[in-house]
């Protein structure tokens, strides 16, 4: 009980470290990319009568697939407050694979909207769709490093019981495993906002 105190008040004391501050103000930068984007993208298809664009199917797996991920990652964390060395390893390594299934399926939405002669050259209501769906996919990218060299660090420090007490205990690992979680909700958020707004465009066209 008292472990579980301390480690709350760890991650309490840590939400106003530089990185953790730079993060939040990344993540409002980029929403507001995303909303800036998808105001843009609505009134461009109001404004110019554009037929709306069904999405394909496979986006909604995506998103079920980037659901995945997100819990896999707090599985990650779960195991890290309990010591419970295999079991985070393995959580981190499900996230990893999970985020390059997502990132295959995005491939093949995107080689569906073709299949339906949607190009970024069938008019801008197809230019932003792409945009925005591509932006999401070079977040996913750009966190993916980051989470590999998190799996090979934990891997090359957690291989005696001396290790792994000291990798538990380290806070900068605690810091660094915070921010990499709230990086991966918070791109699940963002791409269930893109698909709600995408489905009640279709829907209520």
């Amino acid at each position: 009980m008292k472990n579980q105190q301390a480690i709350k008040h760890d991650y309490a004391s840590l939400a106003f470290h530089p990185y953790n501050i730079m993060l939040v103000l990344l993540m409002a930068g980029i929403s507001a990319l995303f909303v800036g984007l998808t105001i843009a993208f609505f009134y461009t298809r109001i404004s110019m009568g554009l037929d709306p664009i069904k999405p394909p199917l496979i986006f909604l797996f995506n998103t079920f697939i980037l659901l995945g991920s997100s819990l896999s990652i707090m599985q990650a964390i779960n195991a890290y407050k309990s010591d419970l060395t295999h079991r985070y390893i393995q959580a981190l390594w499900i996230t990893l694979g999970l985020s390059f299934v997502f990132l295959i399926g995005q491939y093949y939405g995107w080689g569906a909207l073709i299949g339906q002669d949607i190009q970024l050259s069938s008019g801008n209501g197809a230019a932003y769709l792409y945009l925005l769906s591509g932006v999401h996919f070079l977040h996913v990218i750009v966190g993916i490093p980051f989470l590999i060299r998190f799996i090979i660090t934990s891997q090359n420090q957690m291989k005696e019981p001396v290790s792994v007490l000291i990798y538990f205990s380290d806070p900068a690992k605690k810091l660094k495993l915070r921010l990499l979680s709230m990086y991966w909700h918070f791109l699940d958020v963002l791409w269930i906002f893109l698909i709600v707004v995408l489905f009640l465009m279709y829907l209520f066209n």
